[in-house]
């Protein structure tokens, strides 16, 4: 038996979807015929991967909304235009996210709550705002993508860390409140993907990292985007609360 991901039909959102792991995610739902908006603050790095996107065979169309997920209005007012031009929302893939590394003693109360209010509140922002078209629809899947880190904890990065851990609690307790409705909601939890930001870390680092690493590889950011297309598909349909980790074997629960 073999099965083939068709999303055709289907409106996507998609968080920071202009770059990394964000724009992989992007290319993915376009390819398998879904038709997605990206939420991000940058314009210019949009425009330079539109080109790019126009390419995907399966293409049902994009669009990009520059705005902030931080900001609890703005997003309001983007996803109100989101459902204004497009008319639903099917799948939330919640990506975008920041970091702000250093030691506990060093870290800044700025670097703390940028952070947590980019990381958590600005998916709380989200979320919000798409489920209650969700709930009217009665069906939908939301995706949010935590991180290694947020179950294992990392020095240097406990403001990533406490945001990524309550994506987790978060997913599972939105799971509980709205299974009932259709709406699945679930989490992904990446290890070390190869994007730009693992791209500038020296060898030595790699190897030592790699050494923790069962597969000894970084993954793809199609790794994460594939586990993303399933939780998207009629295939996940009896899984909800859930936290897929594409780590390679660095953290086994």
């Amino acid at each position: 038996m073999s099965f083939c991901i068709d999303l055709k039909g289907k409106n996507a959102v998609v968080t920071g979807g202009y770059s990394g792991i964000g724009l992989s995610v992007t290319k993915t739902l376009l390819a398998a015929g879904a038709k997605v908006a990206i939420i991000g603050k940058n314009y210019d790095k949009f425009s330079s991967i539109a080109s790019e996107l126009e390419k995907i065979k399966g293409n049902a169309g994009f669009s990009f909304y520059e705005s902030d997920i931080s900001d609890s209005g703005g997003i309001s007012k983007t996803i109100a235009n989101i459902i204004l031009q497009d008319g639903k929302i099917d799948i939330l893939v919640n990506n975008a996210g920041i970091t702000k590394d250093a030691i506990l003693i060093k870290m800044s109360d700025d670097d703390w709550n940028e952070v947590i209010n980019v990381n958590l509140n600005g998916l709380f922002y989200i979320v919000k705002n798409v489920i209650k078209y969700m709930i009217k629809a009665k069906a939908g899947k939301i995706i949010n993508i935590s991180s290694v880190i947020g179950e294992s904890g990392n020095a240097g990065q406990a403001n990533y860390a406490s945001a990524k851990a309550g994506i987790i609690a978060f997913t599972k307790s939105i799971a509980k409140e709205y299974a009932s409705r259709n709406i699945y909601v679930n989490a992904i939890a990446p290890g070390f993907i190869g994007t730009n930001m693992t791209d500038k870390l020296n060898e030595t680092v790699k190897d030592n990292i790699k050494k923790e690493i069962p597969l000894n590889r970084f993954g793809a950011p199609e790794d994460v985007s594939n586990a993303v297309l399933f939780l998207a598909s009629n295939l996940s349909d009896y899984i909800t609360g859930a936290t897929i980790d594409v780590n390679g074997g660095m953290y086994m629960r």
